[in-house]
């Protein structure tokens, strides 16, 4: 593609965001700045066309990006950079208030509202990852073959958790084995402590072991099902946006996707392993598979390490640089807020 297909396709993306209507050659004659005959300027229309760039909707003399033409646009042509925290756009002068630090888990609610009302689409946050260290444990016997498992971790959250036993347990045992994972455990992540438990397991007498494993595996399920996995906040600004219209299909299969949240955590948690924002450009994830969909994300990190992920969901025809934009301001702040005081 030369220069001046270059100019005319940055120029054409960047109408149609701004009016949402099919841009005519006079109106990309105007915007593009260039001297060229409405011929020359319909000519390459017609070459962007060919190339699956740009369409033309129903009837309209004019022509609309296709997700193609926004993904080229988005990588080659859009000059949004990560903006210093002290240097944010007015619009979000008071979100480092709003997210106080008091509980993760509001700090998570509050960053999906705010996403939400900033972007006027939808706001996704994945709750944090649980570092999973545990501070002290014990069994109680419940019965013949039923285990309680009381896990206690080191920011004072308790979990109970039913473990089944292969065979009946007695409270000498139980004892013992809570006397050894709290001597040698106490501190470890959970997973850690399953690697170490696997590495040891032949020096443990063989029953205990099996226990001890049983707790492990009991404290993982408590620690994925302790909170919230994703929070979305905004679904219903989708109803007002011009380019869904009236297919109430299309509109109830995203608010069956924000509904059902699994397939929102796949894409975030692929979206959490890349550094930096990242674009999903009508359907291109494989995991949002609805054309006239993108999805903008970023990771969070605490003390240096990703734990979660946040994402403005909303139309290919969005604002691509401000969303960049807010939400890599919005991931940081997030990381400060629960990352607590320096």
């Amino acid at each position: 593609m030369d220069e001046r297909s270059r100019t005319l396709l940055k120029a054409l993306v960047e109408r149609y965001i701004a009016d949402g209507q099919p841009v005519g050659s006079r109106t990309l004659s105007k915007a593009s700045g260039l001297e060229l005959s409405p011929a020359t300027i319909r000519n390459v229309m017609a070459d962007l066309e060919d190339l699956g760039l740009i369409a033309s909707p129903h009837t309209s003399a004019g022509r609309v990006p296709t997700p193609r033409g926004y993904r080229l646009f988005v990588d080659t042509m859009l000059t949004a950079r990560p903006v210093d925290l002290a240097h944010a756009p007015p619009e979000m002068a008071g979100v480092r208030e709003q997210l106080q630090p008091d509980q993760p888990q509001r700090v998570i609610a509050q960053a999906a509202q705010l996403l939400s009302n900033l972007s006027h689409f939808v706001g996704v946050v994945t709750a944090p990852k649980r570092a999973g260290v545990f501070h002290h444990i014990e069994f109680m016997r419940l019965g013949e073959k039923r285990v309680l498992v009381i896990l206690v971790s080191s920011d004072g959250d308790v979990q109970n958790r039913v473990i089944f036993t292969r065979r009946d347990y007695s409270p000498s045992e139980l004892s013992e084995a809570t006397a050894l994972l709290n001597t040698h455990y106490a501190g470890l992540a959970i997973d850690e402590m399953h690697t170490r438990l696997h590495g040891e397991i032949e020096s443990l007498r063989g029953e205990i072991a099996v226990l001890m494993q049983a707790a492990v595996q009991a404290g993982t399920d408590a620690l994925q099902q302790g909170s919230e996995q994703v929070v979305v906040s905004g679904e219903r600004n989708l109803l007002g946006v011009e380019d869904f219209g009236h297919d109430l299909g299309s509109l109830r299969k995203m608010f069956n996707l924000f509904e059902q949240k699994t397939e929102l955590m796949r894409l975030l948690e692929s979206s959490g392993r890349a550094e930096g924002v990242r674009i999903y450009i009508g359907g291109e994830s494989g995991v949002v598979p609805y054309e006239s969909l993108s999805v903008v994300s970023a990771p969070y990190e605490v003390d240096g390490r990703v734990v979660g992920t946040l994402a403005v969901v909303g139309p290919t025809r969005m604002a691509y640089d401000r969303m960049i934009q807010l939400v890599d301001i919005t991931a940081r702040l997030v990381g400060n807020a629960l990352s607590g005081p320096r």
